[in-house]
């Protein structure tokens, strides 16, 4: 088909959070309004596996608007293009019209991560790509669109030839590549107003985390870029209810888009709450908290799982920034913006993993009651044969390596914040899960890492593997590792890092590249490791045990023996007999000298900072 001209709006989103989309226009400006009441409606489908052998059948073309519960555009893109008359014919009579909401599938939302939401994908009959357009489409393009791939229904300029990538044997970052990767997370770092990139400001956690694990090896720049980037970041957080925005416009932080995402609420409060551990800072558990706050006001359900996000519009299409200047009673009075309340097992994973974080920095006991809560329910609600997790109640499709994974990793955390062996046994089930299901192939040389869902030869959506997922299943083997000992376990991290430490991979972003980063270093060294050796009715051992948890650090292997439930799943250090509990800090080849006051472990793990309550 012939070439049309769209803006085309860079993404900054992570993973399944996409701002692209939802940033296309200036961003307070009033949305703008259908003056032509459209005499019909469009037909949407939901989608299914059948859509391209009907519409091959049909002699019709597949458009795909691929959306966000909580995106403002996306709202503006259904109030006004798809209520234009022109596109409402058009699609009706030529199309068969597909809505998909990206949080429910995330094997399409994956494959089309770049293209931000709205995402407008348009197919043939059979299933090949004619167009992908990223972001909100104004009517007269959108008719103007439809119409030129009517007339030409040939792949256009948008529709490129999938990179062939050979993968090699290595699960390391090469030196020169590292070094490569290091000089852009520098080189594309806000000096001015902190952050990465200089059109939206967002606070990339991974990259701070990073930052942070620098300046404790002394980097005194990457902890000013962590403080810098984490000052700003508190411009996001809501002053009335709590939670995190996603991201401001306009190059600062004063701008706000005003969706909350669950990733981001969990993902934010657990960094900040390590950057108040590790840097000493009450700000920065005061955001934590916040966060915490609202997580549990509006994001957690009646059963105790969480839910996805809340919407960024009051009235879908119409921005509201009036709405969020107003204190609560004011925006109770006006209405509450809409909270995608499905219960997804990804989110939940999410949620409890970030306010375990949390929990291990503040000792609150109804943080650690809360995540227990809700790994009871997506056991009891989510759970499939084998360790693994499906994403909904019922879902049409999936499994998916995310709410595997995403659970895998919150009972790891829920094993190192209660010592108890049954969690660890749960995250080693969805360990084997994962391997089992999510592997990208026998051929080492054209596959590599952990796809996004399992194989289903009747999708016409095959998955490929996505790299921040791949990120945390490299983080999560690695970890799982040092605690089991299993080879599984080790080869699992190599897999994941063997995708990532591809040149073609590791350098396809100019932003979110700190994860890989983290993995990398985390699967070269060992973790804290501290040992508590007493038992678990000791008040003395409890006492040390919970001292070591406040490490400020979020690489760590903190465990509880007691004598009595026999040995540890990896017994790799043998701890002497002793008379009254006692906790020991191992490195690689060596062990601290057993330490029975919690003051004195305290201070060998580097704890300088007081309880965030006091």
């Amino acid at each position: 088909m012939k070439p049309l001209i769209f803006s085309n709006i860079r993404r900054v989103g992570l993973g399944l959070i996409f701002v692209a989309g939802c940033n296309n226009s200036a961003p307070h400006a009033p949305a703008p309004v259908a003056t032509t009441a459209p005499a019909a409606a469009i037909h949407w489908e939901k989608y299914s596996d059948d859509v391209f052998s009907r519409a091959k059948k049909q002699n019709k073309i597949v458009l795909l608007d691929l959306e966000a519960v909580w995106c403002h555009w996306c709202h503006v893109q259904d109030e006004t293009t798809y209520q234009d008359p022109k596109v409402i014919e058009l699609i009706n009579a030529k199309y068969i019209a597909v809505k998909v909401d990206q949080d429910s599938r995330p094997d399409i939302s994956n494959r089309y991560e770049n293209y931000g939401w709205p995402a407008t994908i348009v197919f043939n009959g059979n299933g090949g790509e004619i167009v992908k357009r990223s972001g909100y489409i104004p009517p007269g393009p959108m008719a103007s669109m439809l119409e030129a791939i009517i007339d030409d229904p040939t792949p256009g300029p948008s529709v490129g030839a999938e990179q062939k990538i050979e993968f090699g044997r290595d699960s390391a970052l090469t030196p020169p590549l590292r070094k490569e990767l290091e000089k852009k997370l520098v080189d594309n770092y806000d000096a001015k107003n902190g952050g990465w990139g200089t059109i939206h400001k967002f606070v990339d956690w991974d990259a701070v985390e990073f930052c942070l694990m620098q300046a404790k090896a002394g980097d005194k720049d990457a902890e000013h870029r962590a403080r810098q980037t984490l000052d700003g970041g508190l411009a996001l957080i809501d002053p009335v209810w709590g939670g995190v925005y996603q991201y401001s416009v306009g190059g600062d932080w004063s701008q706000p888009h005003f969706e909350k995402l669950m990733q981001f609420q969990a993902d934010m409060m657990r960094i900040y709450a390590l950057a108040g551990a590790q840097l000493g800072e009450q700000k920065y558990f005061n955001a934590a908290q916040q966060i915490r706050g609202y997580i549990a006001d509006f994001l957690t359900s009646p059963d105790g799982a969480f839910y996805v996000s809340q919407d960024a519009d009051v009235i879908d299409g119409q921005h509201s920034d009036k709405y969020f200047a107003m204190d609560d009673a004011a925006r109770r009075k006006l209405g509450i913006p809409r909270v995608d309340t499905h219960e997804y097992a990804r989110e939940t994973g999410w949620g409890i993993r970030g306010l375990l974080t949390y929990y291990r920095l503040t000792q609150n006991p109804a943080d650690l009651t809360a995540a227990k809560r809700a790994a009871t329910w997506a056991l009891a609600a989510r759970a499939i044969d084998g360790g693994g997790f499906r994403h909904g109640d019922k879902g049409a499709a999936g499994p998916y390596l995310g709410d595997t994974l995403s659970m895998g990793r919150a009972f790891l955390a829920l094993y190192e914040a209660t010592a108890d062996r049954a969690w660890l046994k749960r995250a080693e089930q969805a360990a084997d899960f994962i391997a089992a299901h999510f592997h990208a192939g026998a051929d080492s040389k054209t596959s590599a890492g952990f796809l996004t869902a399992a194989v289903d030869p009747a999708s016409a959506f095959k998955p490929t593997p996505q790299i921040d997922e791949n990120v945390a299943a490299a983080r999560f083997f690695n970890l799982l590792y040092h605690y089991t000992g299993r080879k599984s376990d080790h080869d699992g991290a190599d897999e994941a890092m063997r995708y990532l430490s591809t040149p073609q991979i590791a350098l396809s972003r100019s932003l979110w590249m700190a994860g890989l980063l983290i993995a990398d270093e985390e699967l070269r060294t060992e973790p804290l490791h501290v040992t508590v050796v007493g038992k678990k009715d000791d008040r003395a051992a409890r006492a040390l045990f919970e001292e070591a948890l406040r490490a400020p650090t979020g690489y760590s292997r903190i465990e509880w023996w007691d004598q009595a439930q026999g040995p540890l799943a990896n017994a790799d250090v043998e701890y002497p007999p002793l008379p009254e509990a006692a906790a020991f800090v191992c490195t690689g080849n060596a062990c601290s000298s057993p330490m029975s006051e919690p003051g004195k472990l305290a201070k060998k793990l580097g704890i300088h900072w007081e309880d965030a309550e006091k």
